[in-house]
């Protein structure tokens, strides 16, 4: 139900969300490396996608239309490492205010570039889960599974999960640039 122009589409719009959102600046190091678990056959419905636990924690973070349901979940730990990456020295704002904050800003870059597309869209509020979660994503059937491991600043370790549910077949591309916008952020004049 879901091209593979679709798929890579999809793919390419999170890659360039997570390192214009996630990572501090434009030129900051943000790697991306798929996850690979058993191999895809008939009878896997994650398709070969690893969705062992890797962190403690998911955010999940919802983007709807009329043709599909898309769930990002970012796998995070609340360590030191990544507290003082999202939060830094603000003592007034918690880390999992921060994080969804920015993980917020991150889904909305992609619903940004997904309303080219698909102009009927809404996003849900971000909530966090237990990442033993993860492995149920199978029983939405989903149409496009694919997990990836993040790496910011080279020692900030997150993983992100794109699982799409369509309602009809789906055949877009997308035209992603690597250049960051401005979309979405709050203008003052």
């Amino acid at each position: 139900m879901i091209s593979a122009h679709a798929r890579d589409s999809f793919e390419r719009i999170l890659h360039k969300a997570a390192r214009t959102r996630l990572a501090r600046s434009a030129d900051a190091p943000c790697e991306i490396a798929p996850l690979r678990g058993r191999q895809a056959d008939a009878t896997s419905p994650a398709n070969g996608i690893d969705l062992t636990v890797r962190h403690a924690n998911v955010a999940v973070l919802t983007i709807s239309g009329i043709d599909f349901r898309m769930l990002l979940l970012l796998h995070f730990d609340e360590d030191d490492v990544t507290r003082t990456y999202f939060v830094g020295d603000d003592q007034d704002k918690s880390f999992r205010e921060a994080f969804l904050e920015i993980s917020n800003l991150c889904c909305g870059a992609i619903n940004q570039a997904l309303l080219n597309y698909f102009p009927d869209l809404g996003m849900s509020t971000p909530y966090v889960l237990s990442a033993h979660c993860v492995p149920h994503l199978t029983q939405l059937k989903p149409n496009h599974l694919a997990s990836w491991d993040i790496t910011l600043d080279g020692s900030v370790s997150l993983a992100a999960t794109l699982c799409v549910c369509a309602h009809a077949p789906l055949d877009f591309n997308a035209e992603v640039s690597e250049t960051q916008d401005s979309g979405g952020e709050l203008e003052l004049f």
